[in-house]
């Protein structure tokens, strides 16, 4: 398993930095395929279930030879509705190994997701405070026993139905 502890970025990266966003969205890469078993071999939604934790779902909005747009949220029952919180929407460049938040939700239940949004005005802040908040919440799902890997069987049927 490839972890994002291995990265080593040429020079000094600082937090907050271009350079520092790129080494993010690298690592954002490593732990979402991770996570998936291989982002290019992704089809349709799959809900991850586990028992700490609320059922995630991951759904596969577009695929292209090279890239990946995804959703990422939580399916939270409240009262007889299902609430999809935070709703993360994902760009993933297969060929450069990057993950990047590319949009959230516009509303949020969670102040803490409120506070991010609100709290920097700058691009390169938005993109680190986004992006930031799915490393976080990628170890976090990791550490929950979240997984949306394929078995082998399915994932040879699904590499199939991309080319």
């Amino acid at each position: 398993m490839l972890s994002d502890s291995y990265i080593v970025p040429e020079g000094s990266v600082q937090p907050r930095s271009f350079g520092g966003l790129m080494v993010l969205y690298e690592s954002n890469f490593i732990k979402l395929n991770n996570l998936t078993g291989g982002l290019d071999q992704l089809r349709g939604p799959i809900v991850s279930y586990c028992p700490a934790d609320f059922p995630l779902q991951l759904c596969v909005d577009e695929a292209t030879k090279y890239t990946r747009v995804l959703r990422l949220t939580y399916l939270i029952e409240d009262g007889e509705a299902c609430v999809v919180d935070p709703d993360l929407r994902l760009r993933v460049y297969l060929d450069a190994r990057l993950a990047e938040v590319s949009g959230w939700a516009s509303h949020h239940r969670h102040g803490v997701l409120l506070n991010l949004r609100r709290r920097y005005g700058r691009e390169l802040d938005h993109r680190w405070s986004r992006n930031m908040m799915l490393s976080k919440w990628l170890d976090y799902l990791a550490d929950n026993g979240h997984s949306f890997r394929l078995p082998v069987r399915q994932a040879s049927e699904a590499a199939a139905l991309l080319d």
